[in-house]
């Protein structure tokens, strides 16, 4: 792990002493540039971060390139007098060469004026990737990464794509993370789905690679949207179109521990566009182990030490199916209605789960179970919603409404065996049935300001209809064959009710400045009530709580496409009924857990200060944070006299991370491209009850290399590793991964045909934990096994034109909940091509 992630520091740091050399010299000599501006040929707007290369006339020779602004402009230095030709490309559009450009001094400007590109039309393929084109684009408040150019993700699912975006970490069970915390929403086309409402991971798995076209990082969201995540927002933008015509794609993919099939199909005809789509991927030979050693200090000065250990194997499967529609009534009227259907279900056994209790060394009893766990969800998301636009260009009105479900089975089987480790004793069950259901409307304006239109002011309300339930219910048999019987104790069979509703408005402005400087202010508030009860118990004292959530970004373009942008925001963070649910899980009866009603929010300030700049064919982005988070919900450790360690959550804690990332985009030439990224913070952490604290270093980092081979052939190499991560309570170990894929096009390029590679040198993967408390010292080890190899296919039918009728499209996002990497989430919606945001 420390080759890969010294590997990737190296790669880091070049970059940055080429472009602060670079930047030097260019300082000092002051060289000509190319300048100019892309725009539609069509409608005459501007082409936002279209790609522009500089080559030696009559060669393939590049000199020199860049990345167009958010109004098409583009600047190009680097090169010396003499004739080129410049080059302009962006996904939907013909490549637009500009010949006999002529730099007869080696300062000065020569402006080549306005560009115009048009769309691809019938040559356009949504899934062909003509030349090099950036993985990475740097915008004003996000960073994207561009899914659809990276082939080594093929037949992988949104786990994938998310283990090669900047800023993010992906756990080896796909828990994601940005800066370090796990309290991010992610949204899909600009808006939460109830797929991710028991389990944003599993809701990644439920997404295949192929389907996703970019990720959008959001570190500092804007007052528009919702004031929920910690570290900020992850929008997966899917692949969709405006084309006239029809086309579908199918793709398959077999491998050692996973298949999967996929279909999608559009249709647009006039006025009228179709979509629809349906994905199903298993999981299988999914193998592994644990190792668990705890040692506890007795009241009595004793010492007891427990020794656990099991084999465990898991089988998966996943769904995703939609239908979308879109209808312009005119020019500046749309409706769009949307219905996405999502299952999952899980299963996983432990098996030879031995455990061994010991008292100063003396073995005291031996005891093994079998543990079989389901985990069984479906949800569906209804949304319709209505835009009208105006003949002032970017004034708009959308009111959007969001309708989601999530209907989840969680239940486990404990088994424990006699002494002979063959008869069964007993058996111990629950049952958590749980449903999660969201109703939003939403009501946005948009208005430009001034003679140019540059000044726009954004305002809204918005209003989030919450329930939850969780009925839980144990149960106990005796021997192999007795009859399950319930229990009667109120806090091991009972319902939890959990009823939210959330206002909220907002104002946001943003202004041009001096012509190169952006500033965009917002303020946004939000009305929180809550109502929780039990079946068999009093009502849960929760009280009402207003929230006033500031934010503001600041931004400087800088010659060359350079960049400078500052950030200030508030966030909340709701507990979801991972935290909430007082279900207690005692699948591992020596570890048990349990959720607390009573929570509340906790609070955190972010800042933020970026760069951003390019040299040639390389860009390199760094970035310094700071957050501090108060009334932080953390876990609860504490042990019993008889040993069982008891997890809860109280907001006992403060949390405060400094740190900075690193990320270069190297197209070496045409045919070779880099990208590596390192991310590192300081963490201090810490309970505000007990002033006890831990703090230390996390550092992570990327590697990622693509090379195109004659004949349609390409090769890409992805690398990942990540340290250890600071806890409260100890510490989580590090990992790493890594990956080898290689795909051919074939009948002009409809088809591909990939053969991937994961982990092939590595066995297995080790990862050790570490709890250390006053009173319990926890060491565990979990043991994955991910080698893997698999072949992918996909071909698509079909021809596609473009449909130059460009829309703005509106989308419902309720990002506004804490539920960490793998928690429940009531977090649910999900809409059309325009819909809801509980974002706002």
């Amino acid at each position: 792990m420390k080759k890969l992630l010294y590997l990737t520091l190296f790669f880091s740091l070049i970059a940055s002493i080429s472009v602060f050399a670079q930047t030097t010299e260019t300082t000092k000599k002051s060289p000509a540039r190319i300048i100019g501006v892309a725009k539609d040929q069509n409608s005459g707007e501007p082409v936002s971060y279209a790609t522009a290369a500089l080559y030696k006339a009559g060669t393939e020779e590049n000199i020199a390139g860049g990345v167009a602004d958010d109004e098409g402009k583009f600047f190009i230095t680097g090169m010396g007098p003499g004739e080129y030709t410049l080059k302009i490309s962006f996904l939907g559009f013909e490549t637009k060469s500009v010949e006999n450009i002529k730099v007869t001094a080696p300062n000065g400007d020569v402006n080549i004026g306005e560009v115009l590109m048009v769309d691809e039309g019938l040559a356009l393929e949504e899934v062909t990737v003509q030349g090099q084109r950036e993985l990475i684009e740097e915008r004003v408040d996000r960073t994207i990464y561009k899914a659809e150019n990276d082939k080594t993700t093929a037949g992988g699912d949104g786990t994938d794509v998310m283990r090669r975006v900047p800023m993010l970490s992906v756990d080896m069970d796909g828990n994601v993370s940005m800066r370090g915390s796990s309290n991010i929403t992610v949204l899909i086309d600009g808006r939460p789905s109830a797929i991710a409402a028991s389990s944003i991971t599993d809701a990644l798995k439920q997404i295949p690679a192929e389907e996703i076209k970019e990720v959008e990082v959001i570190t500092s969201p804007s007052a528009r949207f919702d004031a929920e995540g910690t570290s900020g927002v992850i929008n997966i933008v899917t692949k969709k179109n405006n084309l006239q015509g029809m086309s579908a794609n199918i793709r398959t993919g077999v491998g050692l521990r996973g298949s999967d099939l996929g279909l999608n199909a559009s249709a647009r005809k006039g006025k009228f566009g179709f979509t629809l789509g349906g994905h199903g991927r298993s999981g299988y030979n999914i193998n592994g182990g644990f190792e668990n050693k705890q040692v506890v200090t007795n009241p009595d000065n004793t010492t007891s030490t427990i020794i656990q250990s099991a084999d465990t194997k898991s089988n998966q499967l996943f769904g995703r199916y939609n239908f979308g529609v879109d209808y312009e009534i005119d020019k500046y009227n749309f409706i769009t209605g949307a219905v996405n259907f999502g299952i999952r279900n899980r299963s996983s056994e432990q098996e030879n789960f031995l455990t061994q209790n010991f008292v100063d060394g003396n073995l005291l009893r031996n005891a093994l179970r079998e543990t079989d766990t389901k985990d069984n969800s479906n949800s569906v998301d209804i949304s319709l919603n209505y835009t009208k636009t105006f003949e002032k260009k970017g004034k708009e009105i959308s009111f959007l409404t969001l309708y989601s479900r999530n209907n989840g089975e969680n239940s486990f089987i404990n088994t424990l065996f006699e002494e002979d480790f063959a008869t069964i004793d007993s058996r111990l069950k629950n049952d958590n049935p749980s449903k999660n259901e969201e109703f939003t409307v939403q009501l946005d304006l948009v208005e430009p300001l001034g003679k140019d239109g540059k000044s726009i002011l954004e305002y809204g309300a918005k209003n989030i209809l919450r329930k939850a339930v969780s009925d839980f219910t144990y149960f106990t048999a005796e021997g192999a064959n007795g009859e399950y019987i319930e229990s009667a104790n109120p806090n091991l069979t009972n319902a939890f009710n959990y009823d939210q509703n959330v206002t909220a408005g907002y104002v946001s402005y943003t202004a041009t400045l001096f012509k190169n400087y952006t500033i965009k202010p917002g303020v946004r508030y939000e009305y929180t009530t809550i109502n929780a009860d039990f079946k068999t118990e009093a009502v849960a004292e929760i009280p009402s709580y207003g929230t006033l959530v500031p934010s503001l970004n600041l931004s400087r373009k800088l010659a060359n496409g350079n960049l400078i942008k500052a950030a200030y925001n508030r966030r909340i963070s709701r507990p979801s009924l991972r935290y909430l649910n007082p279900n207690i899980n005692s699948s591992n009866p020596l570890q048990v857990s349990q959720g607390n009603p009573e929570l509340d929010p906790e609070f955190t300030d972010n800042y933020e200060l970026g760069y951003s700049t390019f040299f040639k064919n390389t860009m390199i982005s760094f970035s310094g944070f700071f957050r501090n988070t108060t009334g932080s919900i953390q876990s609860v450790r504490t042990v019993a006299e008889d040993g069982v360690i008891y997890t809860g959550f109280e907001n006992i804690g403060f949390e405060r991370a400094y740190g900075s990332n690193i990320f270069t985009n190297i197209s070496v030439n045409n045919k070779i491209s880099l990208n590596a990224s390192v991310d590192a913070y300081y963490a201090t952490l810490g309970n505000e009850i007990t002033s006890v604290t831990n703090n230390g270093f996390v550092v992570s980092g990327r590697l990622f290399g693509n090379y195109s081979l004659p004949n349609d052939w390409q090769i890409q190499a992805f690398s990942f590793a990540r340290g250890r991560q600071v806890q409260l309570q100890g510490s989580s170990g590090g990992f790493y991964m890594y990956g080898l894929g290689l795909n051919k096009q074939f009948d002009e390029k409809r088809g591909t045909i990939g053969f991937g590679a994961e982990n092939f040198l590595t066995k297995e993967f080790k990862i050790n934990n570490e709890i250390v408390t006053p009173t319990i010292v926890q060491n565990s080890t979990n043991v994955m096994r991910n080698m893997n190899f698999k072949i992918n296919f996909s071909y698509r039918i079909g021809k596609l034109s473009m449909d130059q009728r460009q829309r703005k499209k509106r989308s419902v996002n309720n990002d506004d909940l804490k539920g960490g990497g793998d928690g429940g989430d009531m977090n649910q919606g999900g809409a059309g091509a325009t819909g809801v945001s509980n974002n706002k």
